[in-house]
């Protein structure tokens, strides 16, 4: 059977490297395939939707999964079983970034299961597959015969060097001070999601716009690419809803007023609210016969949800009145405290409104840190910041089945947004872990995440260089250029509304973000305009954070543990560890520490971890001892470690024998040494010798003693 020939496109990026793009060759039974390939780097992105839509199913059922075979990079996986088990947060975030761009761009009637995946088969250290997930996704559907508003793609961008760069190479985000993940349609931007190290509104919207300036010839790519293929041409007929206008313009004259009346009433409390909402629609249920109200009970609450929206949208944008009475650019009270959980090493509450985290910092040692072992990427991270959101936090009854791909997303933006202000190096030993629960939930989580972050590293007295807040903006749009951009906004105004745009910050710049776009055609000015907004509400937040802890605690807390590192020359880290880690346990049995020994940019760094300030003087003095290089002539105190007809073997530094020859040990000839000596014995000795050859040294005692007087005859 000959070998099919693919169909391709190719383009470059701005620093030369090629991709292409193949279709009809791979995985021809999915709906659409496509092969991404740059350099090393191949990805294989499927779709599949049924042809029919399941009986009530008012929205898509999208699954999105991103996976990486450690074949790709000539890796085996970890685990006894040495096969690749459930997605890594990194293929989560990948899956979830890829999932929040495609996701509004299908039609909204459309509601067939619908699977993309997409895999790394093949890939290269230096370069970062996952700018080119997006493209592989969107491309499969664009050569598929499924509906979408597309093409997408996705790119990133870093500034190198005050230089924008496209899909940069792992080697250049070293360097970077921007990294901002973008994703957009031809015409407008739907996601963006990144962190910086303190930069300005100005400056991260340039970023965007470079962006997006290499997506709209990735989009044509796509464009060309399925121009070629006869079954992308035309899409799918479909019909997944059922419609009944008779019964819609019933429930928009009964219950729109009722319900923008609801809305422009400024009602705090979300549990009131939802009861008033709850209230009209049963009262319109109330005027159907009972059979007719059971038979379209589906549709009754798919268009009641519809009129909401409309009623609480059009408050919002003509009245200029929020669901729960403030204003466009006003936040929600805010209260904090600080060391509300005795035993942790900080901890912090952050309340705004009806959304409020609980979160702890844990200190640890280098044996803490998080290990890494993915495909493209492995290490270690020293800082780590877990999410979690029970039912409880919004008033449900669910089973706990653990982390989901949302408390993932939420953790790592969190993250993101603090990880500028961790210090390093000698100002930071400590492993640190966050962990925020959401003990109530309505609107930006975790941005309370962020900000109770912040208030228990503080408590922890972790010497942060700044504090950061977050804040999450909304966008309510309507007809002839009317919108509105709202602050802080609740959990309704997410759902209602066409933009979730969360900002996190010092009081000098941003340092992560995350914007979600449900409508098409935002402009850059109203873009401009949110985050000028975000700015303001940030610093109110900031200024609020610091009147419960204005800075950094002096001191860890006396439950902490403590560390100080130190650095021995790198040939030394075998006398400190010893023949079997000899020397190192004795060490830390010997001063109730623990002692972490790693050879890091050419010397070797230890890290010293103990409760007891005694305990972790005297490791210190004793790795001194160790590393420090014997000198001939000086005199050092020893323990006689071994006994010889020919003399002793005495230990004067840890782990440094000598010799100490019969003749050393005193003045007058000794017939044996144990006339003087045995083992235990602890005595000065000077170093008097080095053999050149073999490196042994030489001893004595006699020569700090003093010299007897010649008997007269």
């Amino acid at each position: 059977m000959k070998v099919p020939t693919p169909i391709s496109q190719a383009y470059q990026l701005p620093d030369g490297r090629t991709i292409t793009l193949e279709t009809g060759k791979l995985a021809k039974q999915a709906d659409g395939s496509v092969v991404v390939k740059c350099g090393k780097t191949v990805l294989l992105a499927t779709v599949v939707s049924v042809k029919e839509a399941k009986e009530n199913v008012d929205f898509l059922p999208l699954t999105v999964d991103y996976r990486e075979k450690f074949a790709a990079t000539g890796k085996f996986p970890g685990g006894f079983l040495k096969r690749e088990a459930r997605p890594s947060d990194y293929e989560i975030l990948v899956s979830r970034l890829i999932d929040r761009a495609l996701r509004p761009l299908f039609p909204d009637d459309y509601h067939a299961e619908t699977q993309v995946q997409v895999t790394l088969y093949s890939g290269d250290a230096n370069e970062m597959p996952d700018a080119m997930a997006c493209l592989a996704a969107s491309a499969a559907i664009a050569v598929s015969d499924i509906p979408f508003n597309g093409p997408i793609s996705e790119v990133r961008v870093a500034r190198v060097n005050g230089e924008f760069v496209v899909n940069p190479t792992v080697e250049q985000m070293a360097d970077a001070d921007i990294d901002l993940m973008v994703a957009a349609t031809q015409d407008s931007v739907v996601m963006v999601e990144g962190e910086m190290k303190e930069v300005s509104e100005a400056e991260m919207l340039e970023a965007i716009k470079v962006g997006h300036e290499e997506i709209k010839k990735q989009c044509q790519l796509q464009l060309d690419l399925a121009s070629k293929v006869d079954k992308a041409n035309p899409k799918r007929e479909y019909s997944h809803e059922d419609s009944d206008e008779e019964l819609y313009k019933a429930i928009d004259a009964f219950c729109y007023d009722k319900c923008r009346e609801i809305a422009l009433e400024g009602i705090a409390d979300k549990q009131v609210r939802k009861e008033k909402f709850a209230a009209i629609k049963e009262a319109f249920i109330a005027t159907l016969p009972e059979e007719e109200a059971q038979e379209k009970s589906y549709l009754i609450g798919q268009y009641f949800h519809k009129v909401e929206k409309e009623a609480v949208r059009d408050a919002i944008l003509n009245h200029k009145v929020r669901l729960d009475g403030r204003k466009l650019n006003e936040i929600r009270p805010i209260w904090g405290e600080v060391d509300v959980l005795p035993g942790t090493h900080g901890s912090a509450v952050f309340t705004r409104g009806e959304t409020q985290s609980l979160t702890s910092v844990t200190l640890g040692n280098k044996m803490d840190e998080q290990m890494i072992d993915g495909a493209v990427f492995e290490g270690s991270e020293r800082f780590i910041l877990h999410y979690n959101f029970p039912a409880f936090s919004t008033g449900e009854a669910r089973p706990n089945r653990g982390p989901g791909r949302r408390e993932v997303g939420h953790g790592n933006l969190a993250l993101r947004a603090l990880k500028p202000i961790i210090p390093t190096g000698v100002k930071n030993p400590y492993t640190i872990r966050i962990v925020s629960d959401i003990l109530e939930s309505n609107g930006s989580s975790s941005m309370a995440t962020v900000c109770a972050g912040t208030l228990a590293l503080m408590d922890a007295g972790v010497p942060i260089e700044k504090p950061v807040s977050g804040i999450a903006m909304g966008l309510i749009s309507g007809d002839e250029g009317k919108y509105a951009v709202l602050s802080d906004i609740l959990g309704d105004e997410d759902h209602l509304g066409d933009m979730d745009f969360k900002v996190t910050g010092t009081k000098d710049g941003i340092t992560a973000c995350q914007m979600d776009i449900k409508v098409n055609g935002l402009s850059y000015e109203i873009l401009e305009e949110a985050l000028n907004q975000a700015k303001e509400g940030r610093l109110h937040i900031l200024e609020k954070m610091l009147e419960v802890i204005p800075e950094p605690r002096d001191d860890y807390k006396p439950n902490a543990p403590r560390i100080i590192q130190m650095t021995i020359p790198k040939d030394m880290i075998g006398a400190v560890i010893g023949k079997g880690g000899e020397v190192i346990q004795k060490l830390q049995e010997e001063t109730g520490t623990t002692i972490v020994i790693d050879e890091v940019e050419g010397v070797g760094v230890i890290d010293i971890v103990g409760n007891n300030k005694e305990g972790i003087d005297q490791a210190i003095e004793t790795i001194k001892q160790i590393t420090a290089i014997p000198e001939i002539g000086n005199v050092y105190k020893g323990k006689v470690k071994t006994i010889t007809n020919f003399g002793a073997f005495v230990e004067f530094m840890p782990g440094k024998d000598g010799l100490l020859h019969i003749s050393e040990i005193e003045w007058r000839r000794l017939n044996s040494v144990d006339e003087v000596l045995k083992e235990g014995d602890e005595i000065e000795v000077k170093l008097i010798g080095i053999d050149p050859k073999t490196g042994k040294f030489k001893l004595s005692r006699k020569v700090l003693l003093k010299k007897p007087e010649k008997a007269e005859n």
